[in-house]
């Protein structure tokens, strides 16, 4: 135990070893992901750190624990075309000048002229949208990343809950098994999808390959990024999370329109479909608690 943590314990709050795993987590990481928000008070701090435990342990201490609910969320590889082909119908749209305020069904007719890509179906589209962004994959091996950049001023609904109040999934259910019953009947599929009428348009990201999506604060880092709801956890924020065999220092970088609430948490899993697989399957009751500057 540091003095610090000596005195945090004399004064009743919670000190670093109270977390379980702080002591053998990779702290070095996620003072990398830290190193990435925008230029703040600890900046130089993190900059000069011989490691990321001696950072952390100086200049944050752990608030009080939150009970909450975590899912996780990743970057799609996902294989478009420039041009609008039989095998390629459906467009990602960019903002048009002054927005749009119409609902997801039967948009596309009033965006034409600002497509940016085009994908295989509306389900690519639908998670595309849901993840905020992503890498698509063209004919020619060439890439093209986009990012979120804004929506139609409708409120998202989760299809996925719709569908499990309707009983025709668990509360088990996974992004992949969402998609396969989208697909398995197309029209089902697009008229349970227009019920979230929120829609998404993008714009194109200039990131390397190397760098994770861009999140509402910077670019995100895979396994130590989080989605919080910034009205309970400021951007920029240490974040140590407890969930599913998941026991890390994340930082708070993006948001989300479904992360509401002072313990809910998106866990970035990183890029393709390996990383979606397993965020789609992160969806679980843990702790999140939020480290303060000292």
């Amino acid at each position: 135990m540091t003095p610090a943590d000596d005195t945090e314990a004399a004064s009743g709050r919670p000190s670093h070893t109270d977390l379980t795993g702080w002591a053998v987590d990779d702290l070095d990481a996620a003072l990398g992901a830290f190193l990435r928000n925008p230029e703040g008070p600890l900046s130089a701090a993190a900059r000069a750190a011989p490691d990321g435990r001696r950072f952390f342990e100086t200049y944050f201490t752990p608030d009080a624990p939150v009970a909450g609910h975590f899912t996780g969320y990743y970057e799609p590889e996902i294989r478009a075309s420039r041009t609008r082909t039989d095998a390629f119908p459906v467009p990602i749209h960019a903002d048009p000048p002054g927005g749009i305020a119409l609902p997801r069904d039967g948009i596309d007719a009033h965006l034409a002229g600002y497509e940016i890509a085009w994908l295989r179906d509306e389900v690519d589209r639908f998670f595309l949208q849901v993840q905020g962004s992503g890498r698509l994959i063209f004919s020619d091996g060439t890439t093209l990343r986009v990012g979120h950049s804004a929506k139609n001023g409708h409120p998202y609904v989760s299809i996925g809950l719709l569908l499990i109040e309707r009983g025709i999934f668990g509360a088990d259910i996974t992004a992949d098994a969402l998609k396969d019953w989208l697909r398995a009947d197309p029209e089902r599929g697009r008229a349970v999808m227009a019920e979230n009428p929120s829609y998404v348009l993008f714009r194109v990201v200039d990131l390397s390959d190397a760098t994770g999506p861009m999140g509402t604060l910077c670019p995100v880092t895979p396994m130590r990024s989080v989605a919080v709801d910034p009205e309970h956890v400021a951007l920029g924020t240490p974040v140590w999370i407890e969930v599913e065999g998941h026991a890390r220092l994340c930082i708070a970088q993006d948001t989300g329109s479904a992360i509401k609430g002072p313990g809910r948490a998106d866990l970035y899993h990183g890029s393709g479909d390996v990383a979606g697989h397993a965020a789609g399957r992160l969806n679980a009751r843990g702790t999140l608690t939020p480290l303060r500057p000292r």
